[in-house]
């Protein structure tokens, strides 16, 4: 892990940059490990653009819990559409965490218990 004056310190020599989502179209990111979070809330078009801006030399990694979706009714996680279209390419892979794999307070297994059995 990097300390607080480390990461500062490389995100002013523009070696970590943080961007908007809404920052990414048209460019190409070569070279680069890429981390989309939250990516639950993406639309299928805001997904789309960001998969195709992956480089040569890059990776991308893009976390988000889909069932922790805050997008309207009528739009349908990018994330969940992503695993549809592109779960059987080979190079992409995804992993589903369950509740198992908790590592905040006890309590939380049995919170999210309690909503599935909803």
């Amino acid at each position: 892990m990097l300390g607080p004056d480390k990461a500062i310190d490389l995100v002013e020599q523009d070696i970590i940059e943080i961007a908007p989502l809404a920052f990414m179209r048209g460019r190409t990111l070569s070279n680069a490990f890429i981390i989309l979070d939250e990516a639950q809330n993406t639309t299928r078009e805001q997904m789309k653009m960001f998969l195709t801006r992956i480089g040569f030399d890059s990776q991308a990694v893009i976390t988000g819990d889909t069932t922790q979706v805050d997008l309207p009714l009528k739009n349908q996680s990018g994330l969940l559409q992503a695993g549809k279209i592109l779960g059987n390419i080979d190079g992409i892979k995804f992993c589903t965490f369950s509740k198992e794999d908790v590592v905040r307070h006890p309590l939380v297994q049995k919170i999210i218990d309690a909503y599935e059995r909803q």
